[in-house]
């Protein structure tokens, strides 16, 4: 129980700390439990973006249901997603990329990205409409972050842990924790999404994989800003693959 706490206290912004005292050693498996933490976000995020829609235009429900997702997380992973096309659009070797994705100036790459992020990211969630909308977030999240965690069972870390930035080398899946690491990414996609958007699933295995090749490539291994920029960019391509779904193939009841 506390990994699952120092996973919620490490992945978001809600005092869970005060709970319970956490020993610094189970924040290094906090990735192990990233899918439940989905969990949480997805249902903030949903039910931020149900009461808004309540009350305001869907495309502005939308909006909002974004910034509580952010305020919940602290921008944790779109700070890393800033840090890792920075580091990878301006640098060349393993030791300019890794200088540059730990600076905490934020680099033309960085935000240009940013900005293309969050408008595709709000024109694919506010083309999906209520009630499937709700479904479809529940699904993504936790899937996307078990595809994205899947970089620590892949990749070595690529810094010692001293120069991390959350001084925090994370401990490769064991078969249990990977188990319960799909479980729990899988299971909202069964229950929540109609069998013939499945096929959006295959996209973020297939962002996971070209992302942590190219981390392979020029880093020889990740770091925590590669883990949460795969998080949000297999997310997206979720998203990108229900959007071509629902417009190729007639949703059927």
């Amino acid at each position: 129980m506390l990994r699952i706490l120092a996973a919620l206290t490490f992945f978001t912004r809600l005092p869970f700390w005060k709970l319970h005292s956490i020993p610094g050693e189970y924040f290094k498996t906090v990735v192990n439990y990233w899918t439940l933490v989905g969990w949480l976000t997805a249902g903030v995020t949903a039910g931020s973006l149900w009461l808004s829609a309540q009350v305001l235009p869907y495309s502005i429900a939308a909006l909002i249901a974004i910034l509580a997702r952010l305020l919940l997380t602290g921008a944790f992973h779109e700070d890393g997603l800033a840090d890792f096309l920075d580091g990878f659009g301006g640098g060349t070797t393993r030791e300019k990329t890794l200088a540059i994705m730990k600076d905490s100036h934020i680099g033309s790459y960085g935000v240009i990205g940013l900005i293309f992020y969050f408008g595709l990211y709000y024109l694919l969630l506010s083309s999906v409409l209520p009630p499937l909308v709700y479904m479809v977030i529940f699904a993504a999240d936790p899937w996307s972050k078990f595809c994205a965690a899947q970089v620590i069972n892949r990749l070595p870390y690529a810094r010692k842990e001293e120069e991390s930035k959350s001084k925090v080398i994370y401990n490769r899946m064991t078969p249990a924790t990977f188990a319960l690491s799909l479980v729990a990414g899988a299971l909202p996609v069964i229950l929540f999404l109609p069998l013939q958007l499945w096929w959006a699933c295959l996209l973020p295995l297939v962002t996971f994989w070209l992302l942590s090749s190219l981390m392979k490539k020029r880093l020889q291994g990740y770091t925590g800003d590669c883990c949460g920029a795969t998080f949000l960019l297999c997310e997206l391509s979720f998203y990108l693959g229900i959007v071509v779904l629902l417009y190729i193939t007639p949703l059927i009841p």
